[in-house]
């Protein structure tokens, strides 16, 4: 199993398109992740849904196949000998998603789901769990207690952002150090955490001008991960354009991002 060393100074990124619409975009995209991360020191997993099972609308774009996705985020791993990591939805994803990726992430929806953190848990994975919008950091020990419990220790939890209001996130920083006293590597999801859900017109929107805020107030506060999702034209994204990062400002975000750990170590 490919893991990103947990022990190094830097933290690491979990980084990728929202869904995987193809194997060149899923290429590319890869490549260039790899050259910047490599440049900065910065272990690097890559990331991309094989479903998108959560959508506003029956209409919205939900993937080009399970197994061809999945396959997809293996020849990434294998070409560029990274980690992987998909989200699943349904307890009989743990097994089949499990043969193709290292990380499974469970969706914040689903963070609560047991029968999902035990079946995720027993394929002997990584399990990342994003913590509810709906949840206090502190109620995310019981969901790793879930897990640890099935007979697995390999656990991460992510913050997303809490829910404000009807269409509004904010991020409560001082959930990380709570999550990490639980022993578990905490990651700051730095684009999902600008989503600005349940709009009227049945798609997500999102503030991605403040994706470099969030993630200098996470790395200054010592948060282990980010989580980025990021594409070549978010705008032609079909999924979650509305707060990814473009990737042609990666490498200048994750340059002040270094400098900023370095500061605080």
């Amino acid at each position: 199993m490919r893991l990103p060393d947990l022990s190094a100074d830097n933290f690491f990124l979990i980084a990728g398109p929202c869904a995987i619409e193809g194997e060149e975009m899923a290429m590319r995209i890869a490549e260039r992740l790899v050259e910047v991360t490599q440049k900065l020191d910065i272990p690097l997993v890559f990331k991309g849904s094989y479903r998108k099972a959560n959508r506003s609308r029956i209409d919205s774009f939900s993937g080009i196949g399970d197994t061809r996705a999945l396959s997809i985020l293996r020849k990434v791993g294998e070409r560029f000998g990274l980690p992987t990591t998909t989200d699943i939805h349904a307890d009989e994803e743990a097994a089949m998603a499990a043969e193709y990726v290292d990380i499974l992430q469970i969706p914040a929806f689903l963070c609560r789901q047991t029968s999902l953190l035990v079946a995720a848990a027993e394929t002997g994975r990584v399990v990342n769990i994003k913590k509810g919008q709906f949840l206090s950091p502190s109620a995310m020990q019981h969901a790793q207690q879930k897990v640890l419990d099935s007979g697995n220790n390999q656990v991460w939890m992510t913050e997303r952002g809490v829910t404000f209001g009807y269409t509004d996130l904010v991020v409560d920083y001082r959930g990380i150090p709570t999550m990490q006293s639980f022993g578990a590597p905490v990651i700051l999801d730095c684009t999902h955490s600008l989503q600005q859900p349940n709009q009227s017109s049945g798609v997500t929107g999102g503030r991605p001008a403040l994706i470099e805020t969030i993630a200098r107030a996470g790395v200054a506060v010592g948060v282990d991960g980010l989580f980025m999702e990021t594409h070549y034209n978010p705008s032609e994204a079909k999924s979650d354009a509305a707060n990814m990062l473009p990737l042609d400002q990666l490498e200048d975000l994750l340059t002040k991002l270094v400098r900023i750990r370095q500061a605080i170590r």
